[in-house]
């Protein structure tokens, strides 16, 4: 098992020296099938909310020396096999910090809660609504079913954005290059 919180205080350091936000570090299984795991960084050019590939394949190469330096000096920061997958958040990005509850208010999120969270009368541990916001550590939601609660961020399991029609306008593209060029179908009517 990796230490995600050791992780991440190596790999911040890493990003930020290149002008990005870390927004998420997380171990997963891989996508190969090959039983082996996924180290996934999720980071953010403060000015676009955004990564280019470009910017991708440069905090990669970055982080790929840092552990590759760990490594060789003995350090072994994940056991096993694994590869290193780092992108940009996207549209639909998870929300981690509690400045993307602030920065995403107004916008559709899904928060699941942690397992064994008692703070719903009636068990709910799947919220869906209006982001609100957060205040003092408490991110505030209008749930679609049960209108506004108050969900402790310590507790949150995860949480995310849902691609909407408004959160699709409200976030620009790096590159629209080739976008003159798309053609929409009109439906016969």
């Amino acid at each position: 098992m990796s230490d995600i919180e050791r992780l991440t205080q190596l790999i911040e350091p890493e990003a930020k020296a290149l002008g990005f936000e870390l927004v998420r570090v997380k171990m997963m299984p891989s996508e190969a099938g090959d039983g082996g795991e996924a180290l996934q960084i999720m980071a953010e050019d403060p000015s676009t909310g955004q990564l280019v590939i470009e910017q991708c394949a440069e905090l990669s190469r970055r982080i790929s020396d840092m552990m590759d330096a760990h490594e060789e000096a003995g350090d072994v920061l994940i056991e096993g096999a694994y590869h290193l997958e780092v992108s940009s958040p996207g549209i639909d990005r998870p929300l981690t910090r509690e400045k993307d509850f602030s920065d995403w208010a107004g916008h559709e999120a899904r928060i699941v809660m942690t397992k064994g969270w008692s703070g719903d009368e009636k068990g709910q541990r799947v919220f869906k609504g209006e982001l609100d916001g957060i205040a003092s550590g408490t991110v505030q939601l209008t749930d679609e079913k049960h209108g506004a609660v108050e969900l402790p961020r310590e507790q949150i399991h995860t949480a995310k954005l849902v691609l909407t029609d408004a959160l699709i306008a409200a976030t620009k593209p790096l590159d629209t290059s080739g976008a003159d060029e798309i053609e929409e179908e009109k439906a016969d009517d």
